[in-house]
């Protein structure tokens, strides 16, 4: 039986390497991998790996790819995490966005993996990337408006 996974790993030198072994040492054939380095992902790179084992053995594998904590993002075509972007922007300070990080890490699966800040005058704006497992946006969005609204900030979101 093969087995397609779409992973994250941070752009560092032996992070492929991290991978691959735990699937070798399962059992798993591994058969294909494509690194995509060359494109602009910040500091993470998708990479797509098929592998080959009968069930056990893959379950053997997927599990020592979560322990290490890899970030396995696809399995066979569906999706299993996402990242994605809000902008706050207003009078911001330290206890709205530890509100507002607070708000989307108590949403089971979901976590800040990016946060930045820009202070300019009287209008702040953050910048805050969260990855969370698939299903889960609306959810998360939802707690974000509802700390935004609290605070007289204005949520921008990607569609």
């Amino acid at each position: 039986m093969r087995l397609n996974l779409v992973i994250e790993l941070r752009d560092a030198p032996g992070q492929l390497l991290s991978v691959l072994e735990p699937l070798g040492s399962s059992g798993a054939n591994i058969v294909t991998v494509i690194h995509e380095r060359d494109r602009e992902y910040g500091p993470m790179v998708p990479v797509q790996l098929t592998v080959e084992g009968d069930r056990e053995t893959l379950d053997a594998a997927i599990s020592k790819l979560q322990e290490r904590g890899v970030n396995i993002i696809e399995m066979d075509g569906a999706p299993l995490r996402e990242k994605f972007t809000s902008i706050l922007i207003g009078e911001i300070s330290e206890g709205d966005l530890h509100e507002a990080v607070e708000a989307i890490n108590s949403v089971r699966g979901a976590s800040v993996s990016d946060l930045s800040l820009r202070m300019s005058g009287e209008r702040q704006s953050a910048r805050i990337t969260v990855e969370a497992e698939h299903g889960t946006r609306e959810m998360v969005l939802e707690r974000i408006q509802e700390a935004a609204s609290r605070h007289d900030l204005l949520l921008i979101t990607e569609v």
